[in-house]
């Protein structure tokens, strides 16, 4: 089976399992999904769900965290790990959305990834998830591996796999792709131990690195 062919069968059984994926991040505006992406680098979604309520508790607006002092946020922040370049980016972040954007988060790629903290991964989740904006697919530790493993990449800069990924798929499902392939990587395909005997793409998938 070829890489497009085989890509678009993983699209179609996933879609099966996740019919209407969505963010497993907590979050009600623009600004609270980009913290809350921000804060989980390197982190649960469980462990960030916990933290959020807190940091928007104490700075419920974007100038409230624009005008924080960056060790209180580093106090809220801190069980996120790598807490001070966290709690560094955020007030950057935030500063910055005041100051260039009129306390608004930009709606574009170019403009996001000037923020504080924000890559192509995480403005790519707050395009398309609170904007319904796709430019891009985020590849988190979770979609580069199964992209891997599915011989949909041979690379492994998240930024290549991206490259590989965006012509396999239809624009506006570049989105949902991330979610279906993070909830996939999470419950059938960790990085230890995949549960290929029960897995749906068992047999279309090449299990490319696995032993």
């Amino acid at each position: 089976m070829i890489k497009k062919d085989r890509a678009k069968e993983i699209h179609v059984r996933l879609i099966k399992r996740y019919p209407s994926p969505k963010a497993a991040l907590t979050w009600s505006n623009p600004w609270e999904l980009l913290i809350a992406t921000a804060l989980s680098a390197q982190c649960t979604d469980e462990r960030v769900n916990k933290v959020t309520p807190v940091f928007f508790e104490r700075w419920p607006e974007i100038e409230d965290c624009a005008n924080a002092d960056v060790t209180d946020i580093e106090e809220v922040v801190r069980s996120t790990g790598f807490f001070r370049n966290k709690a560094k980016n955020a007030k950057a972040a935030a500063q910055r959305v005041m100051n260039e954007y009129g306390g608004v988060v930009p709606q574009t790629m170019e403009d996001l990834i000037t923020l504080g903290g924000v890559a192509r991964k995480t403005a790519s989740i707050v395009l398309s998830n609170a904007f319904g904006i796709n430019e891009g697919i985020a590849v988190d530790t979770h979609v580069k591996r199964l992209a891997f493993r599915m011989g949909l990449t041979t690379k492994t800069d998240p930024l290549h796999v991206e490259k590989d990924l965006m012509p396999l798929y239809p624009r506006e499902a570049w989105g949902d792709i991330n979610h279906r392939l993070v909830y996939f990587g999470r419950e059938v395909c960790p990085a230890r131990k995949p549960k290929c005997d029960i897995c749906e793409l068992n047999d279309i998938c090449p299990k490319k690195g696995v032993k």
